[in-house]
């Protein structure tokens, strides 16, 4: 059996990811130019396909609309701050992700293949095994994409690309990156080793740094809590 300990530092490393959503973005200060886009055979894609680009942690979702055009949803502080769409259009860079996860918001943007993608490879509707007799038609589909483009909020647990892709195919607002997330992280907290930790860092924090018990007792009374629930 793996190690619960670094199974949920993987776990927590790869949606550390997932918030940033789609690929290394450039910076507006400079570094490294952005690799150079692949070419998509677009011709490939019907309007209201569900397109995954898989990555080495995280998968990111859009819906394609047609004519090079895919809609999805990242997070993004702009949209708060401005009605420019110009300056909104423009690559999102990673301090305005950053910003945006952190504020909670985000945009469901419509951009060209080759920019959702960033060189990735893309599945096709590759989530309809799931959903066998939950998809909608092609032309619904793409109308609920284009009706909520604009600003929105964020949330990786309630509102993150994979609710939205989902909502507009299935009807149903589901991300199961999420859920093997929640999983995981209820698995590491009712561990009976999570729980010890959590009982020797408090502790420690109490009689050796000096801590005030009112800080440091929830890091040992809840994981126990939940634990005994479980």
């Amino acid at each position: 059996m793996k190690n619960p300990i670094s199974q949920v530092a993987s776990l927590l490393l790869e949606k550390l990811l997932l918030l940033v959503h789609v690929r290394p973005l450039p910076s507006s200060s400079g570094g490294e130019p952005p690799p150079a886009p692949a070419y998509y055979d677009t011709s490939c894609f019907k309007r209201g396909d569900l397109l995954e680009v898989p990555r080495t942690l995280f998968i990111h979702f859009g819906i394609y609309l047609g004519e090079n055009r895919v809609a999805h949803l990242m997070p993004d502080i702009l949209p708060a701050v401005t009605d420019d769409r110009r300056q909104i259009q423009r690559v999102v860079t990673n301090k305005r992700l950053i910003l945006g996860v952190i504020t909670r918001t985000a945009s469901i943007r419509v951009d060209t293949v080759e920019d959702f993608a960033y060189g990735g490879s893309i599945l096709v509707n590759h989530m309809d095994r799931l959903f066998q007799d939950q998809v909608l038609g092609s032309e619904e589909v793409a109308r609920r994409a284009e009706k909520l483009v604009g600003t929105t909020a964020y949330s990786l647990l309630w509102n993150n690309c994979e609710h939205f892709v989902t909502h507009c195919r299935y009807g149903s607002p589901v991300s199961f990156q999420t859920d093997k997330f929640c999983e995981t992280v209820k698995m590491i907290i009712r561990d009976q080793r999570s729980v010890l930790a959590s009982v020797l860092v408090g502790l420690a924090s109490i009689f050796c740094l000096g801590l005030a018990p009112s800080t440091t007792l929830p890091t040992i009374f809840i994981p126990f809590v939940l634990w005994m629930a479980g």
